[in-house]
């Protein structure tokens, strides 16, 4: 019975150390692989900005140019950006955030960074512009929106030009709300901006909007893609929860692997019951588990 009560007490405190650090790789590791992401969407944003079709200062249509009712424009709308690319520079001082926005917002793309959600116009255009964040993983670009009040600033660069957002309301959803990104028929151009609530759960969803700041006598910028928003039925904002199932198969293997070289380093401890030889063992245990903790990341669902 001792030996038995050893064996349990041993087998939970190994349990909780792996668990800990699967947290901490949650946490933590994942923030590198965004960081490196980070960097090569701001060289590729930046290219762009600086080409021949980029603006600095955003041409906004004056108001007395445009019959009531009318469009703004008379081309027809172009295809969305492919689904990573970097649409957007979002800085917001009150929260220190300075990110880049890629388009798309399922889980391959909330990776890279704050995700526009393809439904909705982009920055500085007529209608709500949404973008949602992770709040606690992936270098959590949206952990303190909760800290947004009214009158706070929000800066979004896209290749029309710089835009400057004031918030105006903070609230908080249910996961299948599907009014938040529809437009808001008193308010031209908004942006929304969407992340899990509370924080390290995904029960709920914090809502942070804020309206574009247009030159008195002008227009926001007519759409320039062609959002969908569900035939104006909304999105609902669970739309980016799922986990990645292609990579079940890999963190199956992965775990078979770790299984393995931790069985190996086991039995040679035992065999050989050095200091040494724990700590040698150690490493390929630890790298063949981040790669279990790599690929069972992906397949649980997304906490932004």
């Amino acid at each position: 019975m001792r030996r038995i009560l050893s064996g349990v007490g041993r087998t939970l405190i190994v349990a909780g150390l792996l668990l800990l650090i699967f947290l901490g790789y949650q946490l933590w590791g994942t923030g590198i692989y965004t960081s490196q992401a980070q960097d090569r969407l701001g060289r590729e944003f930046r290219t762009t900005v600086d080409s021949p079709t980029g603006r600095s200062t955003p041409s906004f249509p004056s108001a007395t140019t445009v019959p009531p009712g009318a469009t703004t424009t008379t081309t027809v709308p172009a295809p969305a950006p492919p689904d990573g690319d970097a649409i957007a520079h979002l800085v917001i001082p009150k929260m220190e955030l300075d990110s880049y926005v890629v388009q798309g917002v399922d889980t391959p793309q909330l990776r890279l960074g704050p995700g526009h959600y393809p439904e909705t116009p982009l920055p500085g255009q007529s209608g709500n512009a949404g973008i949602a964040g992770h709040r606690t993983t992936y270098l959590h670009p949206f952990g303190r929106l909760d800290e947004l009040e009214s009158g706070d600033e929000i800066q979004v660069t896209t290749t029309q030009g710089s835009f400057t957002y004031r918030v105006y309301e903070k609230f908080v959803v249910t996961p299948d709300a599907t009014d938040v990104l529809l437009p808001d028929p008193t308010r031209p151009a908004i942006l929304t901006l969407t992340t899990c609530h509370p924080r390290y759960s995904a029960a709920q969803r914090l809502v942070v909007k804020a309206e574009l700041e247009i030159p008195e006598g002008y227009l926001p910028l007519p759409p320039v893609t062609q959002p969908l928003v569900d035939g104006g039925r909304g999105t609902a904002l669970d739309a980016t929860l799922g986990g990645n199932k292609e990579s079940r198969l890999p963190l199956v293997l992965a775990g078979l692997l770790t299984v393995l070289v931790g069985g190996l380093w086991w039995l040679w401890f035992h065999r050989k019951p050095r200091w040494w030889v724990w700590v040698v063992g150690a490493v390929p245990f630890l790298a063949a588990f981040l790669v279990f903790c790599y690929f069972l990341e992906r397949i649980l669902p997304n906490n932004i």
